[in-house]
């Protein structure tokens, strides 16, 4: 598929996505850029939500890890699956009973302003960062594929990915995301399924001959419970993904956002519910892509590409769908997954992290009438100079597989969040809210030595994701510290 081709079919992807935008930002209101009127149907959401979850990084980063991990990816996943369980019946609740429309405004309810910028600034950093994560590894995969055959530096490309977004998402917010996020699952689905479909005949095997071969066997363990020190034990992976889900869904503005625009709590946690059942079965299906992509890729002799002189296993699935005689039909939808993956959680990153800084930061709700809308608008485009800036950057830095190292990341920045969420819903004291700050530092400096410790110091331990539940700990350990034994929680919350 050529580079001419490749452009085409995402100009029309777009003309799709500002077609949507047309319809759902004609209103132009904050009430439906923040929250969608309240009026987002439960299916809908949780449709959509599956693709915002899923991203860029599970459609071309997960089945590159395949080679170096096997299916223990799965034991992450088998975590979040309860971490969403946690979300619909603890944290849901909660904010349904406040009525927030920034789920950080909890914090100030609950202990005072200061918990309350910090829980907004952590979300801030780790939205940019993650959102930053997503949208690197779609530019880099358009710079390899399209925009190198025009010499097009890799900063216009991300300009432009960035601007595309902003375009379609500057009326209508959460609005038009609640709709855009259905139609790009959709894609992402058909794209995952075609490709599995595609590869299997070229290789001439039926799905279960797939799955009793002697090929598949090299990458089918999904359980490892053999070495505790190791970094993908079963325990350690199983609780890291389930606080990943607590954090990066629970206490996010970006996946709660979208939750807080069903009509009511009953509606969401059906939203939850479905949502989580689905996403497990569809990251199953992207382990199994990507350990069919190794086995092509032996058998047919495709050399993993190279970024800046280094193999890069995120680039093995656009490198077998575009240049690996496929067909026509593989390549298209891999292009058309590939966008809607990577938009699906971008477009609603740039919407969420408007929504905070506009709510947490510029207190717009307090803010003249005439002034929110011209408010809104300005920090819609600042947001997105922030991303550009931030995925530039990336490519200097990056030398990780991208989904290791996007839960790495949260390891650190949603620690905070974690232990000051807990420690208020959890016990009834208040804080000395002016030392939250430095508890919080405390607590991510101390996480970020351990992980710096070489393995021998801790006789071959290896840590993995059990970083972000230790960060948390940490936290409510310090936020105890300060407690004010003096004052009790007067916030009243479902319980």
């Amino acid at each position: 598929m050529t580079p001419t081709n490749i452009l085409f079919l995402i100009i029309g992807y777009f003309l799709v996505l500002l077609l949507i935008a047309y319809f759902t930002g004609k209103n132009d209101s904050n009430i439906d850029f923040f929250k969608a009127g309240k009026q987002s149907p439960w299916y809908l959401v949780a449709f959509g939500m599956v693709g915002a979850s899923l991203s860029g990084v599970t459609f071309i980063s997960v089945p590159g890890w395949v080679q170096a991990s096997e299916l223990s990816y799965m034991q992450v996943v088998f975590g979040y699956f309860v971490g969403y369980l946690i979300t619909a019946y603890v944290l849901l609740p909660i904010y349904y009973k406040l009525n927030v429309t920034s789920i950080y405004e909890y914090l100030e309810r609950r202990f005072g302003w200061h918990s309350y910028k910090l829980g907004a600034v952590s979300f801030f950093i780790s939205r940019v960062l993650g959102a930053s994560f997503r949208l690197f590894l779609v530019a880099i995969v358009l710079q390899q594929f399209v925009f190198d055959a025009w010499k097009i530096p890799f900063e216009i490309t991300v300009i432009l990915s960035i601007l595309l977004i902003w375009v379609y998402t500057f009326r209508g917010g959460i609005k038009t995301i609640v709709w855009t996020d259905t139609l790009q699952t959709l894609f992402m689905l058909i794209a995952v399924g075609l490709s599995i479909y595609f590869i299997l005949d070229k290789l001439d095997w039926s799905f279960s001959q797939f799955i009793a071969s002697n090929e598949f066997k090299e990458y089918n363990q999904i359980i490892f419970i053999d070495d505790f020190f190791e970094k993908k034990h079963f325990v350690k992976s199983f609780l890291g993904g389930m606080f990943i889900t607590i954090c990066m869904t629970g206490l996010d503005q970006d996946m709660m956002q979208k939750n807080l625009t069903c009509r009511s709590l009953k509606d969401a946690q059906k939203n939850m519910l479905s949502f989580s059942v689905v996403l497990v079965f569809v990251t199953f299906l992207f382990m199994l892509l990507g350990a069919l992509l190794f086995i092509y890729a032996d058998k047919f002799g495709v050399s993993i590409p190279l970024m800046d002189g280094k193999q890069k296993t995120d680039l093995l699935f656009p490198e077998i769908a575009l240049n690996s005689n496929l067909g026509m039909g593989v390549a298209i939808t891999f292009i058309l997954g590939l966008i809607a993956a990577a938009y699906s959680s971008a477009d609603s990153a740039l919407t969420s992290l408007t929504t905070s800084f506009c709510i947490d930061f510029l207190g717009i709700e307090q803010k003249p009438e005439e002034n929110k809308k011209r408010i809104r608008k300005t920090t819609h485009i600042g947001m997105s100079v922030v991303l550009v800036v931030v995925v530039i950057l990336f490519k200097h830095v990056l030398d990780t597989n991208v989904i290791d190292g996007l839960l790495q990341v949260a390891g650190y920045t949603y620690g905070p969040l974690l232990g000051l969420f807990a420690f208020g819903i959890f016990t009834n004291y208040m804080v000395k809210d002016k030392y939250v700050w430095l508890v919080a530092l405390v607590s991510v400096i101390s996480v970020l030595i351990l992980a710096k410790l070489p393995t021998e110091s801790l006789n071959g331990y290896v840590i993995g994701y059990e970083l972000l539940p230790l960060n948390g700990l940490l936290t409510f350990i310090g936020l105890w510290c300060i407690r004010d034994s003096k004052k009790e929680n007067q916030l009243i919350i479902p319980r």
